[in-house]
């Protein structure tokens, strides 16, 4: 296994960034052990105000606590969207950061506000029998052209 700068950091083998706010960057990074055994870190980091640098705070979150972990965040954030917020639009946040600074949020929501009536009008067509049709019987050319 390859190390960081040789002091014992273990590189990762999956790693997720999210932007949050101006200041806020959370890290999704999953290690491996010497034994090949994973763990998922979880780090925060904020710029610092008025100075250099960024603050960090770390949580090693280990794999026989993967279930209990998901299960009390998830918990916890439908407790806060049902009981305690629930007026609040949380999908108003669900855009990426290149759209955001590229003055584009609005046309993601046009997007996908367009996009979620499409899957609608398709799965109401999907659903909706198809209508019976008819082969004309006429003989004539005339009634034909009628078809």
């Amino acid at each position: 296994m390859a190390y960081e700068n040789n002091d014992k950091r273990m590189e990762s083998v999956y790693s997720k960034r999210i932007r949050a706010g101006k200041r806020r960057t959370y890290f999704f990074d999953v290690r491996a052990t010497r034994s090949n055994d994973y763990y998922l870190t979880i780090t925060e980091s904020r710029k610092k105000f008025n100075e250099d640098g960024y603050d960090r705070h770390k949580i090693f979150l280990y794999k026989e606590d993967f279930n209990k972990f998901l299960k009390a965040l998830t918990e916890a954030g439908i407790n806060v969207k049902t009981d305690l917020m629930p007026d609040f639009d949380f999908d108003a946040y669900n855009h990426d950061n290149v759209a955001e600074n590229e003055g584009g949020y609005q046309k993601v929501r046009a997007i996908r506000k367009a996009a979620t009536s499409a899957i609608e009008i398709i799965e109401e067509v999907r659903h909706t029998p198809a209508a019976p049709t008819s082969t004309p019987t006429a003989t004539t050319g005339e009634e034909v052209d009628k078809w």
